[in-house]
């Protein structure tokens, strides 16, 4: 791994946290990283999971891990952050606080220590879960027990489904005109 290692795999390495890296082409025009690398390694979305920075009560940073092919419940986030709202964190503020590039932020090796929230769905897979190595076209595949003990992370039901259908009582997601998703209900997905 010497040369190929990133701070995910070096740190996971470090704690002696044992995981598998999976790497695959990674094809810039993909609109949700995540759901192509469940299709490019050929396992299951739910067991794939992508890393979500949110501003939470619009002062702190915390991140959401959740099933590529689920959103993020921002309510829920806020409500496992001990925060009142949370909004998606600006793009260049999480790799900031992060240090890895969009579509390749994992929850492993951060360059701030923030709050990490696991959806709780990690659990219940049965088997070992995906998450970003910390540049796209690399995941790792780790027990999500050894996910948690390895970012201190705290497990809550943060992940909603991916698109609701518009009824007059149930929140909806659909794009704007600029084509950005628009959110109801604090929910919102990292791609429309």
């Amino acid at each position: 791994m010497a040369g190929r290692g990133t701070t995910a795999t070096i740190a996971l390495e470090k704690a002696k946290i044992p995981f598998t890296m999976h790497e695959y082409k990674h094809d810039p025009r993909a609109e949700s990283f995540g759901l192509e690398a469940s299709q490019a390694l050929a396992v299951p979305p739910e067991r794939v999971f992508k890393t979500l920075v949110a501003a939470v009560d619009g002062t702190r940073l915390a991140v959401g891990v959740v099933p590529v092919h689920r959103q993020l419940d921002l309510k829920a986030l806020a409500a496992a952050a001990d925060g009142k709202k949370a909004v998606l964190a600006e793009v260049t503020a999480a790799e900031r606080a992060t240090g890895y590039v969009a579509g390749g932020i994992s929850p492993v090796g951060q360059k701030r220590r923030l709050p990490i929230i696991i959806d709780s769905s990690a659990l219940e897979l049965g088997a070992t879960m995906f998450c970003s190595a910390g540049r796209r076209g690399l995941e790792i595949e780790l027990a999500a027990t050894d996910l948690i003990k390895a970012t201190g992370a705290t497990v809550a039901a943060i992940s909603a489904l991916f698109f609701r259908t518009s009824r007059a009582d149930s929140p909806s997601l659909r794009p704007s005109a600029t084509g950005q998703c628009r959110v109801s209900d604090g929910v919102i997905s990292d791609s429309c």
